[in-house]
Parts: C-alpha cells; sequence; structure tokens
C-alpha cells in the first residue's frame, strides 16, 4: 500500500492543490498541478494524485489521445469493454483517441500519474462504487 508520504519522496513534481476545477467527474479527492499548456489550450501536461479510492469518471478523449506516465503508487486503469489493469511506478498508458476508460487509485493506495492529453475530454457516468471494487479485485 503506497502512502502519501512514499508519493512524496523523491517525486519530481509537487503534488499540486486539490482539484477542485473537476471534483464534478471525480470520486474522492484528487490533486492537479499543471505543468505546461500549449497556447491554443489543445494539448496539456499536468501531474495528477490520487487519494486511495479516488477515480475519474469515465471519459474519452476526442480529437486526440492521452499518455499516462506512472510515477507513483499503486492505480487501476480501465477501457470500456477491457478487465482492470493494475498500474505501478514506471508503468505507461496509452489511451486512443474516442475510446472510453476510466484511472485512478487501487482502495488502499495514493496514486500519481503525469497526464499528457491532446483533444477535448469528454465525461460520462461515474464509476460506480460496484465496478470500482470489480476492477480492484480483478487487476490484483
Amino acid at each position: 500500500m503506497a502512502k502519501f508520504e512514499e508519493i512524496q519522496e523523491g517525486h519530481i513534481f509537487p503534488v499540486g492543490d486539490k482539484n477542485t476545477a473537476y471534483s464534478d467527474v471525480f470520486t474522492g479527492q484528487s490533486y492537479l498541478q499543471m505543468l505546461a499548456q500549449a497556447p491554443d489550450g489543445n494539448f496539456g501536461v499536468g501531474n495528477v494524485t490520487f487519494e486511495p479510492g479516488c477515480r475519474n469518471n469515465w471519459h474519452a478523449h476526442v480529437g486526440g489521445y492521452q499518455i499516462l506516465l506512472v510515477t507513483g503508487g499503486e492505480g487501476l486503469y480501465q477501457e470500456e469493454g477491457q478487465p482492470a489493469r493494475l498500474l505501478k511506478t514506471g508503468d505507461v498508458v496509452l489511451t486512443q483517441d474516442g475510446v472510453k476508460h476510466w484511472h485512478g487509485a487501487t482502495k488502499d493506495a495514493w496514486f500519481t500519474h503525469v497526464a499528457i492529453t491532446a483533444g477535448q475530454a469528454e465525461w460520462f457516468e461515474a464509476v460506480n462504487d460496484q465496478q470500482y471494487e470489480e476492477a480492484n479485485q480483478s487487476a490484483k
């Protein structure tokens, strides 16, 4: 189980502030530190940190993609119709244009990743507790 102190230890990017701008599309508490933003707003790089149990809603990146570089803790990633994947430090995820997915921390660990995102996010329903519990069980 990754603790907050372990996420901070040796991490090159700050955790950032509470992610209030996106709180309506997250279950639980996340933190966001934007690292870079293209002048046209069509490309961004952010450090996202999730408290244990925190996850974002199902979403897709339209007219772009998302690359996740896992920098600490333990997380989950799931594409619609696919089994959940357990993520650990050093893992990389590439989400193609239009693929519905979600990601977040496992129920017992903090999780942090750098998200490189192009295009616009289209947000859908929350990952319900049953889906989340099944993801935690199947990804072990």
